[in-house]
């Protein structure tokens, strides 16, 4: 992950997404201790270190590597709340510099699908032992997801890229990424149901809190600002429960596999 994606993902306030995908994490490391012994552990692309959290809750000996010297500190400051000894290191998830085959699992929770997929499954297969697990979560595309599609709608479909997080969530792709390096590859089709508790909180956590978007309102003139906004508010109200919250069930994987010997 190049160094100025520290830039975006110190935006707004990350925690606001980790705090809510923190149950993801814990179901990535559950994934991982079924695949194998959770001894050594490195949570690639970290954030604010819920999978390194759940891993030194479970016993592991844990790394947290993260390029956003903000999200780690967080992390940080959550370890030593529940008494956790944990390892941080702010540094790009493809581009670690720990030694190689230094690690028994490696995790992620909704990281290193942002990252380089060809340099980041060099980088993991190159730190895990072998038969060493790899675990991760996912989401999986959906054209009807109301986070984004109002940007869309408003600003056009995003041009061409080289790679795009939700496609870890095309099982395909997923292996033919990791056929090189791993065997035994799993895949575990889920739902998160994202939910709070207005329109006025969801536009709030949408304009204020998650990095991505509050990177995308930042670039734009107050007009199309405005008509954004307008586009969010109308979706969002589309996805109202009787209690009034804002509900959306988005689909995720949970991948693993296991590092081939070498």
């Amino acid at each position: 992950m190049p160094k100025s994606s520290a830039a975006l993902w110190s935006a707004g306030r990350y925690d606001a997404i980790g705090e809510r995908i923190a149950p993801i994490a814990a179901e990535v490391v559950a994934a991982a201790s079924r695949r194998g012994p959770l001894r050594d552990v490195i949570d690639l692309a970290c954030g604010t270190g819920n999978a390194a959290l759940a891993a030194a809750a479970a016993g592991a000996r844990v790394t947290g590597v993260d390029v956003t010297a903000e999200l780690i500190a967080i992390g940080a400051q959550k370890a030593e709340r529940s008494g956790h000894s944990i390892s941080w290191v702010t540094d790009d998830a493809a581009d670690t510099g720990l030694p190689a085959a230094s690690f028994d699992t490696a995790v992620s929770n909704m990281g290193i699908i942002f990252v380089d997929p060809a340099k980041q499954v060099a980088e993991i297969a190159r730190l895990l032992k072998p038969q060493g697990v790899l675990a991760f979560s996912a989401w999986v595309l959906d054209p009807g997801n109301p986070f984004f599609s109002p940007i869309v709608a408003v600003l056009g479909a995003p041009p061409p890229a080289e790679f795009t997080p939700d496609q870890w969530g095309d099982t395909a792709i997923i292996h033919d990424r990791l056929a090189a390096d791993f065997d035994a590859v799993e895949i575990e089709q889920r739902t998160h149901t994202w939910r709070l508790g207005s329109v006025e909180e969801a536009m709030h956590f949408i304009a204020e809190e998650s990095p991505t978007h509050v990177a995308t309102f930042a670039r734009l003139d107050d007009a199309t600002r405005e008509r954004l906004l307008a586009a969010y508010d109308e979706t969002l109200r589309a996805h109202l429960d009787d209690a009034g919250s804002v509900a959306y069930d988005a689909p995720y994987v949970v991948v693993t596999a296991l590092r081939r010997d070498t």
